[in-house]
This record gives structure tokens, C-alpha cells and sequence, in this order.
């Protein structure tokens, strides 16, 4: 008997994907990708512009989406269902990591709570909204951006978004658990340095940290938001089956790393 091939260039093939943060970076890349294996995309971001651009280019649709907000949250997600008939995957992966969110010394607490609401109360808004839609169906993949900071220290400090990832990380664990008989996936992604507009801005502004940062990463440079792109689309796809309530970490090797090489 003939063994068909797999056609991975349509491993998303019939996949209704939510991307939050959608506009640029990860979540940009993440949007090619899956499009390229034959989710149908809908983008979410608060830019306009740039959210317009992307649904442009992968053949999608825009909403502008606050994710700190209820309702914006929930449209998204029910626009997304009522005009392309499922929620298959949800990858929550808008944030921030703004200059004044720095050292808990510095960081003033109005800062804090925005990257909080950004960065994870938007991921709450976003899981509930689509586990609506994904618990009557009975299978979803969610995909949670955390990041390598959640599971070790820096003495570069970035408090309110190194304590919201913490946030991510757990959820996602406890809600892969929760909703692994439902045939729902949750994962975490936990991306190393990324090379994106977001890192070279605060980077730019700061070749130091930068430096002290890299020096740490054995494979010896940031990551390109492909390479997380590749992770995100596993992570939807059926090649991951068995994969639920993971921490996934796409860092070069930084989170293992004592000494880095010479």
C-alpha cells in the first residue's frame, strides 16, 4: 500500500489563526508563516497602519484590537468565528517593554500596571476569548508569548514585564492542564533576545546593555523573528500533538548556559 506524502507546506491548511500583536516582530512573521501553510489569518493590533499592511500581505483580515480591553478583546475573537467560521489557533503575542519599566527602584507604578495590562491581563482577555469558541469545538491550539526571562533572572532589569511573563508562563501551564481532555493545546513560548523593531529601539538607546545581554547567548546572536515564527507554527500544527502546557523556549541557549563559549 502506497504511503501518501505529507504536504507540510499545508499543515494549517483549513486553520482559522488569531494573532494578536500581529502588525510587527514575531507576531508579523508568525502571520507569513502560517499563511504559508494555509491558516487563513486574522490580525490583530492597535496599530492601524501597520495591521492594515500585514492583513494585506497574507491574504487576512484587520481588526484593531486594544488587548487590555474587554470588549475590543472579544470582537476580535467573535469577528474572527462569525466571518471565518472557526478559532482554530490563538496566538496571544501582543506586548510592550517600554523605557520607563526598568529597575523596581525606578519603575513608578503607573508603569507597572500598563506593561501588566498589555502583557498579561491581555492574555487572559485573549485565552478566555477564544477558549469560546474552542471548548464547543473541541480541539485549539493556544500560543501564549512569554519569554526566557520568565524562567531566570537578569540583573538588567526590566520589573513589570519580567514579573508579567512570570504571569504567562504560569497560566499557560495551568491552563494546558486544565483544558488538555477538551482537545485544547496551550503553550508557552518563551523567546530568547529577538531581533526586532522592539529590542533594537531599547537597544539602540542603550549599546551597553545590549552587549551585556548577547554576551551571554551561546549561539552568539539575537534570534530573527522567523526562527520564532518556525516555533509558533509547530506549536499550532498537528506535529504537536502531544505538546501541552510546555515552556518553550526558542533562546539560543541562554536559559542553559553557565559560561558561553570562547
Amino acid at each position: 500500500m502506497a504511503i501518501e506524502p505529507i504536504d507540510l507546506t499545508q499543515r494549517l491548511k483549513g486553520r482559522v489563526a488569531v494573532i494578536t500583536g500581529g502588525g510587527s516582530g514575531i507576531g508579523l512573521a508568525t502571520a507569513r508563516r502560517m499563511a504559508a501553510e494555509g491558516a487563513r489569518i486574522v490580525i490583530g493590533d492597535v496599530g492601524v497602519e501597520a495591521g492594515e499592511a500585514a492583513a494585506a500581505e497574507v491574504g487576512g483580515r484587520f481588526v484593531q484590537v486594544d488587548v487590555a480591553d474587554q470588549g475590543q478583546v472579544d470582537a476580535l475573537f467573535d469577528r474572527a468565528a462569525a466571518e471565518l467560521g472557526s478559532v482554530d489557533i490563538a496566538f496571544n503575542n501582543a506586548g510592550i517593554s517600554p523605557p520607563d519599566d526598568d529597575s523596581i527602584e525606578t519603575t513608578e507604578l503607573d508603569a507597572w500596571q500598563r506593561v501588566q495590562d498589555v502583557n498579561l491581563k491581555s492574555v487572559y482577555l485573549c485565552s478566555r476569548a477564544a477558549l469560546r469558541h474552542m471548548v464547543p469545538q473541541g480541539r485549539g491550539a493556544i500560543i501564549n508569548t512569554a519569554s526566557f526571562v520568565a524562567v531566570l533572572g537578569s540583573a538588567t532589569s526590566q520589573i513589570s514585564y519580567t514579573a508579567s511573563k512570570g504571569g504567562v508562563l504560569a497560566m499557560t501551564r495551568e491552563l494546558g492542564v486544565q483544558f488538555a481532555r477538551q482537545g485544547i493545546r496551550v503553550n508557552a513560548l518563551c523567546p530568547g533576545p529577538v531581533n526586532t523593531p522592539l529590542l533594537k529601539e531599547l537597544f539602540a538607546k542603550d549599546p551597553e546593555r545590549a552587549q551585556r545581554r548577547l554576551v551571554h547567548v551561546p549561539v552568539g546572536r539575537f534570534a530573527e523573528p522567523e526562527e520564532l515564527a518556525a516555533a509558533v507554527a509547530f506549536l499550532a500544527s498537528d506535529d504537536a500533538s502531544f505538546i501541552t502546557a510546555s515552556t518553550f523556549l526558542v533562546d539560543g541557549g541562554i536559559s542553559s548556559a553557565y559560561v558561553t563559549p570562547l
